[in-house]
């Protein structure tokens, strides 16, 4: 019995473990595999085909049974994510409900997941920004947080490598607070983002509207061929799955690419309970799972373990392995996991009209969404009574007026011959938040979830400086938009919880300083060097780019630093 022990450990051993198989999962699994290291990826929920388990992706409206909208009923008994953008019928099913996963809230927050091989990949909004050096050296500028230990300079090859892989459309448009990446040809603005991205800059120094970047595929290059991928169909139905590739997520692209190598083991029903420490030896050995579907724990073993599981699920999977060495949490010695959590605010928005251009409308739609103003309040110098401060999306359209009045053939003419509308323009406000010690994640003590780990209490807010930055929001895009000739100007507060901005970050920060951080410069433990960090949890700051980007680029250099620090012998 006691071979049959060891033959069973054999078999359930690794050179590399990922928890998590999204978006920063997904590239660990390509590059771990990529060196001809044996992989496992562990995912907790289902497992999601490329091209195979997309099953709405190509149905007409009218082949929905509730042409697209969620019934009421579902809506009721899920009030988190029904407040979810994505929550529709063609894509419900990639999203967790509210009561399959249930967590505290001390304070209300919007906690939206996808528990599919790839994650929230499937699902998200694509729009894809580098950094800057002002972004990296923020803290450590404004006195909030901990330093960062990396800047622009240490990532930026890391960008580059992803984008070329990824495929990311922009334009090279020289900003050095959002620098160019290795783009794409740009998906162009239309008439009346052009007409204001031209006004901003003439008359607002330091300010641009340019082209948004995404990661889609607008002229695909020999490597997105060699993935499977083609060119972007312009669709605008991506959070069913695109069954052409044309945007980037992990299941059409990483993860295939991956298990081409033949060195990936996925394994999907696989709830991380804890990663499993050993204190004779000092360092990780392995993760502890709960099968979602027997129920059966099951222990794998590797030298080196990436923890990937998006923001709030490492925190969590973190704070739920306790040893004798790290009684708080693997690697908390500083006493920081689960604090300085911190978020994007997206409650503020603005809508008008503009009556010029009216000999022009659009034709087709444009998966990039329209118009980005990267940040221009506080970059270089503290201006304002706020600390950081704000991107904010810009689009237009036009619509159809149909008049509805009359009777008979009246009613039919009417009906039948819509007439265009004036422009409408809008803009959303992307705001970065400040990690604070009290906006805390932690486990209660009497409660668990269905595979026996504790539940987690959330306790996380906005605060003066957020309000702050959303009233000069409000302030200086009214005067744009008025100065720029646009009409019927409409602010509107959502007074969203936070959570729906979906881009959570932080509770095992980097930092230079293991008193203040968990991790280090290439994102590795600083207590326990055989793991790392790479997604959401890691981040020390916020910024106010959409931040998939940077995980990429981050979990590739991670990957490279530990797969040459195993080589050293200094990760056995």
């Amino acid at each position: 019995m006691a071979n049959l022990n060891v033959d069973s450990a054999k078999q359930r051993t690794y050179d590399a473990i990922i928890i998590g198989s999204g978006m920063s999962g997904g590239w660990a699994a390509k590059e771990f595999t990529e060196k001809g290291l044996n992989t496992l990826m562990l995912e907790r929920g289902r497992d999601v085909k490329h091209n195979i388990n997309y099953p709405t992706t190509n149905m007409y409206p009218w082949e929905f049974e509730h042409r697209g909208e969620v019934p009421y009923d579902i809506q009721q008994a899920n009030p988190v994510i029904s407040r979810c953008y994505a929550f529709k019928e063609d894509a419900m099913h990639f999203f967790v409900k509210d009561t399959e996963h249930p967590y505290i809230q001390d304070k209300p927050f919007d906690w939206i997941r996808g528990y599919q091989v790839g994650g929230k990949s499937l699902m998200w909004a694509r729009q894809t920004q580098r950094w800057s050096e002002y972004d990296f050296e923020g803290p450590a500028r404004d006195g909030f947080a901990v330093d960062w230990p990396i800047r622009y300079k240490d990532i930026a090859p890391w960008y580059s490598y992803v984008e070329k892989f990824a495929g990311i459309s922009g334009n090279k448009d020289g900003l050095d607070n959002l620098p160019d990446g290795e783009f794409l040809p740009a998906f162009p603005l239309n008439s009346v983002e052009n007409y204001f991205s031209k006004f901003v800059s003439s008359n607002y120094p330091g300010r641009n509207v340019i082209s948004a970047r995404c990661a889609h595929l607008s002229v695909p290059q020999p490597i997105h061929i060699q993935q499977g991928r083609v060119q972007c169909q312009k669709r605008v139905l991506c959070q069913r799955g695109c069954p052409f590739g044309g945007y980037f997520s992990a299941n059409s692209t990483v993860i295939p690419w991956a298990l081409k190598t033949g060195k990936l083991t996925l394994r999907p029903y696989s709830v991380v309970q804890e990663v499993i420490y050993d204190d004779k030896k000092g360092k990780a050995t392995g993760v502890r799972v709960m099968d979602a579907q027997t129920k059966q724990v099951i222990e794998y073993y590797a030298k080196v373990i990436f923890v990937n599981a998006a923001a709030i699920n490492t925190n969590l999977v973190l704070l739920n392995s306790k040893s004798q060495r790290f009684p708080n949490g693997l690697g908390n010695d500083s006493g920081v996991l689960g604090k300085y959590v911190a978020f994007h605010n997206y409650s503020a928005r603005i809508s008008a009209e503009y009556d010029g251009d009216m000999e022009w409308t659009t034709d087709g739609r444009n998966p990039a969404g329209g118009g980005y103003m990267p940040r221009f309040r506080n970059v270089k110098k503290q201006e304002t009574g706020f600390l950081r401060g704000y991107a904010a999306g810009f689009s237009a359209h036009r619509g159809m007026d149909t008049d509805s009045s009359g009777v008979g053939k009246g009613l039919k003419d009417n009906l039948a011959n819509p007439t265009l509308s004036n422009w409408k323009v809008g803009s959303h406000m992307m705001a970065e938040t400040i990690p604070k010690e009290t906006n805390t994640l932690t486990l209660d003590t009497s409660k668990k979830d269905d595979w026996g780990v504790p539940l987690l209490k959330f306790n996380i807010a906005y605060d003066d400086n957020d309000a702050k930055m959303k009233q000069d929001y409000f302030e200086q895009m009214t005067e744009m938009f008025t100065k720029a000739g646009f009409k019927n100007i409409q602010t509107n507060d959502s007074k969203q919880a936070p959570g729906l901005d979906i881009h959570e970050m932080g509770g095992a920060r980097m930092g230079n300083d293991p008193k203040t951080s968990m991790l280090n410069k290439w994102n590795q433990m600083h207590a326990c060097n055989n793991v790392f960090v790479t997604d959401g949890a890691c981040m020390t700051s916020t910024s106010t780019q959409n931040p998939s980007l940077t995980y990429m680029a981050l979990t590739a250099r991670a990957v490279d630093y530990a797969v040459s620090e195993m080589k050293k012998g200094n990760i056995a």
